[in-house]
């Protein structure tokens, strides 16, 4: 990453500075620059690689600690790994997001079953919340777990889960209370290995990455399992999210960065009619709300984060402003890239092309654009509401 000066930002601290430094030198060195065919495979290769290096200690803290993950800390990893690799992006977000309900509400035990395992790279963890006609409406789950003497029994479906197919464990959410709004659901631990749980269809999509739809039958977990108490899951699910939604607009914010990158070293070097390219008109207007959409989006990412981890517990109008911006933005700069690179922007192989393909998701994921728009709308109605 050649520009690292919003480092020196009032954000970080001299730790994060260090940290960032230091990733983008290790992914540099040790990443692999082309992953193999087998995305399975390549995943749990990039679960180990991070694991062995640390990284993922960021990702999921340690059972004594005390609060979760440094939040500033996550997007620095995030967009630095997604500047350098998608799919490495993608297997530290999963370990932290599959096991962020763990670390924030789990027990003592479940924490010390869980995280270590996480931490060194031994368990790949997955977060299984939405369903065919749950996505973004979190509180319509139909999934259920019903209690059975010191067990519950959950039966149902869950689809678009990452790592699905991979993962050693999955937090599940279902549905255990009579209320048939977000109050009646409740958050559990679910072995990969466990009897009712089957791997029923894997999804293939245009960024590959191991996704799958999980079914559950008569799938029986311990009331251990469960995470705090019954009908809360919905504000653990909530409250999980709103650690890690911040960090979706960092991984958006390394593509763009990377496609900035590679627009300005293609332009400067390409020659048109005399001259190069970057010393047209055209491309210069593009280069520049290229420029502009990457600086905006990394403010917007880190004060979510840096918000979160100084002043508040709950940044969830910060954080969707962060994940909105920063993938809307990070499309139209790797869009302009493409552009820019003519015929070889849309060749396999080259960089931009796929970053066009791993941005997409992006705006999708952890709650789509639109329903980011309805929580600024609703927090902000709220908050002047609130000041009358």
């Amino acid at each position: 990453m050649t520009d690292r000066s919003f480092l020196d930002w009032p954000f970080f601290a001299d730790r994060h500075r260090q940290l960032a430094g230091e990733l983008d030198d290790w992914c540099g060195k040790s990443l692999p620059h082309q992953h193999p065919d087998n995305v399975d495979e390549a995943c749990r290769e990039l679960v180990q690689l991070l694991a062995g290096a640390g990284w993922l200690n960021h990702a999921a803290p340690a059972p004594g600690s005390a609060g979760p993950p440094d939040v500033r800390t996550l997007c620095l990893i995030r967009e630095t790994l997604a500047y350098h690799s998608g799919l490495a992006d993608f297997a530290f977000a999963m370990q932290g997001l599959g096991s962020g309900a763990i670390a924030l509400f789990g027990t003592r035990e479940q924490k010390n079953d869980y995280l270590p395992a996480v931490r060194n790279g031994e368990m790949v963890a997955a977060f299984a919340l939405s369903e065919p006609q749950a996505g973004s409406d979190v509180a319509a789950l139909a999934a259920t777990a019903v209690k059975d003497g010191g067990d519950y029994v959950i039966n149902g479906e869950k689809t678009w889960i990452s790592n699905g197919g991979i993962a050693d464990f999955y937090t599940v959410f279902a549905r255990t209370g009579e209320d048939a709004g977000a109050g009646g659901i409740s958050a559990f631990i679910v072995d990969a290995g466990t009897a009712g749980l089957e791997i029923a269809e894997r999804i293939e999509v245009i960024a590959p990455h191991p996704l799958a739809r999980l079914e559950f039958r008569n799938c029986r977990v311990p009331q251990s399992n469960l995470l705090g108490r019954p009908d809360e899951g919905f504000g653990i699910a909530m409250a999980t999210l709103d650690v890690f939604r911040s960090s979706v607009g960092a991984a958006a914010l390394g593509f763009a960065r990377r496609a900035l990158e590679e627009a300005l070293g293609y332009t400067l070097s390409r020659q048109l009619f005399g001259r190069t390219l970057a010393e047209m008109q055209m491309t210069r207007d593009k280069l520049a709300d290229m420029a502009l959409a990457v600086d905006a989006g990394a403010l917007l990412v880190y004060r979510a984060a840096w918000t979160r981890d100084c002043v508040a517990d709950r940044v969830t109008r910060e954080a969707a402003m962060a994940k909105l911006h920063a993938t809307e933005s990070a499309q139209q700069v790797i869009d302009y890239a493409v552009q820019l690179f003519g015929g070889r922007g849309v060749t396999r192989g080259e960089k931009v092309e796929e970053l066009y393909r791993e941005i997409r998701a992006l705006r999708v994921y952890e709650g789509a654009s639109e329903i980011q728009k309805l929580i600024i709308a609703r927090e902000t109605i709220e908050k002047f509401q609130g000041s009358e």
